[in-house]
């Protein structure tokens, strides 16, 4: 059973719906006695860092959620925002982030012709092998479809299990350990945003 959280910011019913076409259960909560139960978590998010992590500060999840991938280290991946919040912070706002992950969140560069948000399908390339990627060898040119401003910077780059290049080339989905993340939307993404939900739940 795959757990999704919900703290108010996120994209829940798609994600749940493209979990279950490939015939993986998986449910949405804000309970923390729910979450306790969890084998496998989905941190979802769209929207603003600072008010996600209030959010996720100031209800009963944040130390569950903190126990979950510190403790008992079950699998746990963010999803866009999600990513985000693993880090340590963001240029984005001020509050601490959840620090499961040894990176920062940065804003992308100014760079004559490029648009921020990065928003629309972008490829992305295998960079550290992991088990969250391993079917994408049977996939054509991966792709997923972005809608962020920001993106993580790794104090250790082979935490990255992909990169993106979009003025920058960065980290579109990370590792260390137990916890994982997607700059993308796989909820968005088709038959490659199914072979990585798929991915997730064989871990």
């Amino acid at each position: 059973m795959i757990t999704i959280v919900d703290y108010g910011m996120g994209n829940l019913g798609s994600i749940q719906n493209m979990l279950k076409r490939i015939g993986v259960a998986a449910q949405i909560t804000g309970e923390a006695a729910a979450l306790l139960r969890a084998s496998k978590i989905l941190l979802p998010g769209v929207g603003a860092f600072d008010s996600a992590m209030q959010r996720i500060n100031s209800s009963s999840l944040r130390a569950v959620l903190d126990r979950k991938a510190l403790e008992e280290r079950v699998p746990v991946m963010g999803i866009c925002l999600g990513m985000q919040l693993l880090t340590r912070g963001s240029q984005e706002g001020d509050l601490p982030g959840l620090g499961w992950i040894a990176a920062t969140t940065r804003r992308f560069p100014t760079i004559p012709g490029l648009k921020v948000p990065h928003m629309g399908w972008n490829l992305v390339t295998p960079h550290t092998p992991s088990a969250l990627t391993a079917g994408f060898d049977s996939l054509s040119e991966p792709r997923f479809y972005f809608v962020h401003s920001y993106f993580i910077e790794c104090d250790d780059p082979d935490s990255a299990i992909l990169h993106t290049t979009y003025g920058v080339t960065y980290a579109s989905a990370i590792q260390q350990g137990n916890v994982y993340g997607v700059q993308f939307h796989p909820e968005k993404s088709h038959r490659f945003g199914l072979a990585l939900f798929r991915a997730f739940g064989n871990l």
